[in-house]
């Protein structure tokens, strides 16, 4: 336990927790989680007199240990880490000892893991909605722990709800009965058998229906969605299959979707037994379902084999990524994956032209020593880590090598948490033969450097010539070429290669507005719903200073808060004069509606202060 998490207060050093038992009760009146949070927790040294938990704008009303109440005290707020519980222990524990910390919480209705939504901003508009997102680290905004990756326990879980609503967590259901305080209500049960660190845990509260698409898979949603869903989603169960063969068993029982409301911050989330996503996957044709081979991945890397912490993130995404790529090539080809992991290397570019290439976020191991994790959070460990997997794999024998030390590097450290000099040891030991090779990688230059990595892997083009071709042709097009493009340049376009052509417009310099102007003219991008596409249009129409696109872009930066989309949005709309007070007005009038992270790094990316609000 060398590694100290800078992200947290807990000291796993002192006691690790193993178990906890969990009983809340939803209240969306008062916007609040209340209820007991008992923690199994085992003594790491002898003579142990107190503890330490993460809170975070946490209410704690009584702390209990094996029963016997027990002094508590609140230390200083950190701006982001929040407050530490320091817990006086009645008695001395020894070594090894286990004891059961119980904790009375309440939560802020201002909560950073939590969106409450009103029934308006759902689809049904009948009921209120409520889900969480933990990851990096807002367990603590939810209940006290030892929010560090390098902590995993097992839970049980009591919720209470409004009985027209369900209850799901990252946990498989295990029933579910009237609750005997409140007939209004209903008690949902969990039961999570696999051991997960903190970010893990997760819920959802909501008029959800569900359909089942394979033998472990049930895709939730509302009840507007749920059969636009399962057709989406339909390739899950062939995803897992494949997963299992890559990667080795799949150790979590069910593996269901949840599709969240538009405002839901992320692509996707990894919470065990239930991936929760973005509705702006229902694209209608499958196109954007590596999101769900992403998400299964994680099954392995990062929820069986997990980050010790976040400065080691692109363990968790790196060989997630590199999995998910895998995952493409054996269902949809080589080539594919080839397309795929270039198109990961233009996103990475993107990300550093954005960040600036000494930036020390764009280092592949980030200093968090006072940062917020959910101010460094970019594609940069996603990017940057596959490009150091893909450069490997080319070097040490390709794919059917390389899997072969990603299977033992999952079966080493199952159950545990891991940094980058237990995974480096290993590929070392694995390539014992190799080592000639590996020690001609500069490891310095991939680790601790910021830009760009020291060397680009090869890439099969085969896919992607027809994009490069038609993107040259734009950008170098002179006003009198204009006419010379039509229709039928993308007709035999796939929507990925769209995504691509547009995207390596956004590398070059922004084309001037007759261009784009003939461009919608031609080829209609207005008119396309895929949301991966739409957004890579919007930038590049906005980027021109199109002022006509602006309501469009506002639109679409408002109208869902996948931050993926939402902040370059804005921040482009930010960056053209022409829209720079509607954007900052926009946001105004919208930041109580978005998601707590979101309209936090919207402002920051508007230069809006916290105090300013509509």
């Amino acid at each position: 336990m060398a590694e100290s998490d800078p992200s947290s207060f807990a000291s796993p050093a002192d006691h690790l927790t193993q178990h906890l038992y969990l009983r809340c009760r939803v209240d969306f009146g008062s916007r609040t989680l209340r209820g007991t949070a008992a923690l199994t927790v085992r003594a790491g040294r002898d003579g142990l007199r107190c503890l330490a938990l993460d809170t975070k704008d946490l209410q704690i009303s009584k702390v209990a240990v094996n029963g016997q109440e027990t002094k508590f005290a609140l230390g200083q707020r950190h701006s982001f880490k929040g407050t530490p519980l320091e817990i006086t222990l009645p008695f001395e524990l020894r070594r090894g000892q286990d004891v059961i910390v119980e904790s009375s919480f309440e939560t802020s209705p201002k909560s950073s893991a939590l969106q409450w939504l009103t029934p308006e901003q759902t689809s049904g508009k009948k009921h209120p909605f409520l889900f969480s997102q933990c990851q990096a680290i807002h367990c603590r905004a939810i209940l006290p722990c030892q929010d560090t990756p390098s902590v995993k326990l097992t839970y049980y879980a009591e919720v209470s709800v409004p009985k027209e609503l369900v209850a799901l967590m990252s946990a498989n259901r295990d029933g579910e009965m009237p609750d005997p305080e409140d007939c209004n209500r209903k008690i949902y049960r969990f039961s999570q058998k696999v051991p997960i660190p903190c970010y893990l845990i997760a819920f959802v509260v909501g008029a959800l229906e569900s359909r089942q698409i394979g033998p472990r898979t049930l895709v939730w949603a509302e009840k507007e969605l749920v059969d636009k869903s399962a057709y989406e989603f339909a390739e899950t169960e062939a995803m897992l299959k494949t997963a299992e063969d890559l990667a080795g068993p799949y150790v979590w029982g069910q593996y269901d979707l949840l599709v969240l409301p538009p405002s839901f911050p992320y692509g996707g989330m990894e919470n065990p037994c239930l991936t929760f996503v973005t509705p702006t996957l229902l694209a209608g044709d499958r196109s954007l379902s590596n999101v769900i081979a992403h998400e299964i991945s994680h099954s392995w890397t990062g929820n069986l084999v997990t980050n010790k912490t976040w400065e080691h993130f692109w363990l968790n995404e790196g060989h997630t990524v590199y999995l998910e790529r895998r995952i493409g090539g054996r269902l949809f080809g080589e080539q594919f994956r080839h397309f795929q992991a270039l198109g990961g290397w233009r996103e990475l570019q993107n990300t550093i032209n954005t960040l600036g290439d000494t930036n020390p976020f764009t280092n592949l191991i980030p200093n968090l020593n006072e940062v917020d994790p959910d101010v460094a959070y970019s594609t940069v460990p996603y990017e940057k880590g596959f490009a150091l997997l893909f450069h490997l794999e080319q070097l040490l024998g390709g794919p059917d090598v390389f899997i072969g030390f990603l299977k033992a590097y999952i079966q080493q450290f199952a159950y545990k948490s891991a940094v980058t000099e237990d995974w480096k040891k290993l590929l070392y030991s694995y390539f014992k033969d190799k080592v000639d090779v590996l020690n001609k990688v500069d490891w310095n230059a991939w680790m601790h450097t910021p830009g760009m990595p020291p060397v680009k892997p090869t890439y099969d083009m085969t896919l992607s010539n027809a994009c490069v071709a038609l993107s040259q042709r734009w950008s170098k097009a002179k006003e009198s070429d204009l006419c010379s493009f039509s229709s039928a340049d993308i007709k035999d376009l796939s929507s990925h290669q769209l995504i691509e052509f547009l995207a390596l417009l956004l590398l070059d310099a922004p084309l001037p507005l007759s261009h784009v102007k003939q461009m919608q003219e031609v080829y209609n991008f207005n008119a396309v719903n895929n949301s991966e596409i739409r957004f890579r249009w919007l930038r590049v129409c906005i980027q021109a200073k199109w002022e006509e696109a602006i309501p469009l872009a506002l639109k679409m930066a408002t109208e869902q808060g996948r931050m993926k989309f939402t902040r370059p949005l804005f921040r482009d709309l930010y960056n053209f004069e022409k829209s720079r007070d509607q954007v900052v007005s926009s946001f105004m009038q919208h930041r109580a509606r978005m998601h707590p992270v979101a309209a936090m790094l919207v402002a920051k990316d508007l230069k809006v202060g916290q105090a300013q609000t509509a």
